[in-house]
């Protein structure tokens, strides 16, 4: 298993060019959906690549407590953060087989864990308790459930939008639902409580959001209707067991691109990275800054997400403007992309990027202060994101606020700034990339 990874504070161990090979962890949006899916089945689900987070091993710990049979496989590998098996096998309980818990389940630090099993749980006939830590308990949960009480669901938030909640399922009825964000957590839990309702469940937003449930329900067996913005399922639908690969998470691999962009000398190959167009926006955003990235895609199975090797060298940038349409495709690579503004000739702007308020932490808030703290200076707009560049980065502290993103995007940061540097906490990484900080320190050292 991973090891922990928790000094109270990180430094860069030297500066020198990066240049490597590498592979980061199983995309964490992917590994989610196939293991609630493959709960949800009939057989045993074969998972390959799964990521090794702590938000993922919320989900497979909930759906432990669910009744939900999930072992570890395959063979035993070496990690950068120490050792994991290479499959995990989840024994599906069928459509109607989950068990109420008699404790809570806890979700941790993960708003995708909590936001889809209340979706899959609105259609369980038993009352769950769903809660997590306090930045969890902190985001809004009112949109969720919204179009679960529309479709016959019981959900009581704390304070009105806020876990910890509880939810009584059962006897759901198909509804259109537009919702007013892009958001692939909302539209998926709509989708997933679809599948136990009456008739048929759309879900309709202002612009498409990552379709990873759309193609999981389609390697499961599930017709998936998809015009424009709109999806819909039916009730009723029976889950398949399936083989599941999941490719590496693009928003992790964005820290080496971006990394290797900046650095001067490095190159980094990164290899079996997710690039399913609805999710791997900052891959395009890093292109238009004149990124000098190569992009050699690997063959996908039957209905698996599509990937690639990238390599990622150094070279100068330029600014650029990302549209709010384009915004839920690069939602969790704004603060990677925001060191890489820094060094980009002109103004960077990252438009309609008010939905990092409600992530983790105040991210667009805190993407500006971890800026400032180097030096740098961003400002947000309204909803917007702006940096300005090229600048110089100066040794600094960034406290990233248990915020893996900023931690990690801080660490970056480091890398090119003239003076010491420390990020505080590099533990939180655990959330979604435990080897982070292990292999960033190792690439240093070689």
């Amino acid at each position: 298993m991973p090891q922990p990874y928790h000094p109270r504070s990180w430094m860069p161990a030297g500066r020198k060019p990066l240049v490597g090979e590498l592979r980061v962890p199983g995309d964490k949006s992917v590994s989610h959906r196939a293991l609630i899916l493959g709960a949800l089945a009939e057989g045993t689900t074969a998972i390959r690549g799964l990521s090794d987070g702590a938000d993922v091993a919320s989900t497979r710990r909930c759906l432990e407590q669910l009744g939900v049979r999930v072992e570890d496989g395959g063979e035993l590998v070496k990690t950068a953060a120490g050792e994991a098996w290479s499959e995990v096998r989840v024994h599906g309980a069928g459509a109607g087989g989950l068990a109420a818990s008699r404790r809570a389940l806890d979700c941790g630090n993960s708003g995708t864990t909590l936001r889809l099993l209340l979706g899959v749980l609105a259609g369980q006939p038993f009352r769950s308790r769903l809660t997590g830590d306090a930045s969890l308990r902190r985001r809004p949960m009112g949109r969720v459930a919204e179009p679960l009480r529309a479709m016959g669901a019981k959900v009581e938030l704390s304070d009105g939008d806020h876990a910890p909640l509880s939810v009584r399922g059962g006897a759901l009825r198909g509804i259109a639902y537009r919702s007013p964000v892009a958001s692939a957590q909302l539209k998926s839990a709509v989708l997933l409580a679809g599948l136990s309702a009456s008739g048929e469940t759309s879900v309709e937003e202002p612009s498409p959001s990552r379709d990873h449930t759309e193609r999981m329900l389609r390697h499961f067996g599930v017709k998936v209707g998809v015009e424009g913005s709109r999806v819909w399922v039916h009730g009723g639908a029976r889950l398949k067991a399936s083989k599941v690969r999941v490719p590496g998470d693009v928003s992790s691999a964005a820290f080496w691109l971006v990394a290797a962009c900046v650095v001067p000398g490095s190159t980094l190959r990164v290899g079996g990275v997710g690039i399913n167009p609805t999710r791997a926006g900052a891959v395009e955003v890093l292109r238009r800054m004149g990124a000098r990235l190569q992009v050699r895609p690997a063959q996908a199975g039957a209905g698996e997400e599509p990937a690639a090797d990238i390599t990622a060298r150094h070279g100068p940038l330029v600014a650029t403007e990302t549209t709010p349409q384009e915004f839920p495709t690069l939602v969790d690579e704004a603060p990677i992309l925001a060191v890489a503004a820094t060094q980009a000739r002109g103004t960077t702007r990252i438009r309609g990027a008010g939905e990092l308020r409600v992530k983790e932490s105040d991210r667009l808030e805190g993407t500006v202060r971890m800026l400032a703290a180097f030096g740098a200076e961003a400002k947000v707009e309204g909803d917007d994101l702006v940096v300005f560049g090229p600048q110089a980065l100066r040794g600094g502290v960034v406290d990233p606020r248990a915020d893996h993103r900023i931690a990690m995007a801080a660490a970056v940061a480091a890398l090119i700034a003239d003076g010491p540097a420390k990020v505080l906490d590099p533990g939180c990484a655990q959330i979604s990339y435990p080897a982070f900080f292990p292999t960033l320190d190792a690439l240093l050292k070689a």
